[in-house]
C-alpha cells in the first residue's frame, strides 16, 4: 500500500470526537487527476477532503466539495496541518507552507491549538433588497459581499442566528447560495457567533467554516475594535475559533483530532 492511498478523517476546530468540522485529508505521492479527487471527495461526502502533496519547501494543497474544487478551506486545512504533525510529515517547530488556489497558506502549532495563517478578505456593503425575507426567512440589520465572493449577513443577536431555518432550494438559486451569517455573542467568552450555508456548494450547512473567517475577523474589528477575537460558530456540532488579525493577513487557529485511517483501495 502506497501513501497515495493513505486518507484520514479528522474533526476540526473542536479537541471532541464527533464535534466541529470533520474533513479528510489525503496524503499523495503524485498528483492525481482532477476526476480522481471529485469522485473521492464525492465518495467521502464531508463538505470538504483536502489532497495535499507534500514537498520539502512547500506542499500542494487542493480542496473539494462532493460537488466542486474550490480554493480554500479553513477546516480541512487546520485538519491536513494537525495530520502532517501527528504523523511527522512535518516537526513539532516547523512552519509548513501549503501551496493552494488562493496562495500561500502558513500553517504552524502552538500547544494544542493549530494557527494558520490566511489572507484576509475585505467587505463590501450591498442595499437590502426588499424581497429578501423570502430567500432568507430573516430581515439582515446589514448586507455585505465579500473579497471570497459570499455574502455577509449581519443579524441584531444570536438568538436570530440560531433560529434561521432558510429553505435551502431556495437559497442555492438566489444568489444567496455561499451565505455568512453573523451575529454579536450572547456568551462572554466569545465576541462573535456564526452560521455558515452553501447550498451552492453542495453543503446546507458548514458546521464549522475556517475561510468565513478571513472576512468574518476584519469585519468584526471594524465592528468591535479588536484585532483579536473568538468566534463562536453555532452550528448543531458546534465549534470555536481564535482569529487576529495581523496586516493584511488573518492569523485562524482552532484544535483538531483524527477519527479514522484508512486506505483507499482504488
Amino acid at each position: 500500500m502506497t501513501k497515495s492511498k493513505i486518507i484520514y478523517h479528522v474533526d476540526a476546530f473542536t479537541s471532541e470526537p464527533f464535534k466541529g468540522n470533520p474533513a479528510a485529508v489525503c496524503i499523495l505521492e503524485k498528483e492525481m487527476p482532477d476526476s480522481w479527487m471529485q469522485s473521492v471527495a464525492a465518495e467521502m461526502n464531508l463538505s470538504e477532503t483536502s489532497f495535499v502533496l507534500p514537498g520539502k519547501k512547500e506542499s500542494t494543497i487542493r480542496f473539494f466539495t462532493p460537488a466542486a474544487e474550490i480554493p480554500l478551506c479553513g477546516h480541512a486545512t487546520l485538519s491536513t496541518g494537525h495530520i502532517f504533525f501527528e504523523t511527522g510529515i512535518a516537526s513539532k517547530n516547523e512552519e509548513i507552507t501549503f501551496s493552494s488556489k488562493a496562495g500561500k497558506l502558513l500553517v504552524r502549532e502552538s500547544g494544542s491549538w493549530i494557527i494558520m495563517n490566511f489572507p484576509s478578505y475585505p467587505s463590501e456593503p450591498l442595499n437590502i433588497p426588499s424581497g429578501i425575507k423570502d430567500i432568507l426567512g430573516v430581515v439582515p440589520s446589514e448586507l455585505y459581499n465579500t473579497g471570497h465572493g459570499w455574502k455577509l449577513v449581519l443579524l441584531k443577536d444570536e438568538k436570530s442566528v440560531r433560529a434561521m431555518k432558510p429553505d435551502f432550494s431556495i437559497l442555492k438559486k438566489s444568489g444567496y447560495g455561499d451565505l455568512i451569517v453573523s451575529a454579536p455573542s450572547d456568551d462572554n467568552n466569545f465576541d462573535f457567533c456564526v452560521r455558515c450555508f452553501a447550498p451552492a456548494l453542495g453543503i446546507d450547512e458548514d458546521p464549522v467554516t475556517g475561510s468565513a473567517h478571513c472576512a468574518l475577523a476584519p469585519f468584526w474589528k471594524e465592528k468591535t475594535g479588536k484585532s483579536r477575537l473568538v468566534s463562536h460558530q453555532v452550528s448543531k456540532r458546534g465549534g470555536i475559533l481564535k482569529v487576529e488579525i495581523i496586516g493584511n493577513r488573518v492569523e485562524v487557529s482552532g484544535q483538531a483530532i483524527t477519527i479514522l485511517k484508512g486506505n483507499l483501495l482504488v
